[in-house]
């Protein structure tokens, strides 16, 4: 029996840790965009190096773009693309199976 490629790519994206976990807070943001100390607040466990990396590697595979504002200070957003968006409408069912199977 042969793996299905889609499942394969699909796994190698969320089996990476705080991939999932990244992707499902932005999507709870205002127009799926956030500053990185927004997202670091969220995700207590992360540190900010670890969170720099998984957001640089998920802009760099297109599932997020880094927006650069240059005001009084940088400010750098976070915002989800439509392929980023589009793979997190596909976490509601696993989080609805964690909740029903994860205590059990």
């Amino acid at each position: 029996m042969q793996v299905c490629p889609y499942l394969e790519y699909a796994f190698s994206i969320l089996g990476k840790k705080w991939n999932g976990l990244i992707l499902h807070d932005l999507s709870l943001c205002p127009d799926g965009a956030a500053h990185f100390s927004e997202i670091l607040k969220d995700l207590p466990d992360i540190t900010p190096r670890a969170l720099s990396l998984k957001l640089t590697e998920l802009a760099e595979n297109g599932f997020l773009e880094k927006q650069v504002t240059a005001e009084p200070a940088v400010v750098i957003t976070y915002r989800l693309t439509e392929k980023g968006r589009a793979l997190t409408a596909a976490l509601g069912p696993v989080q609805q199976w964690a909740l029903q199977y994860r205590d059990r």
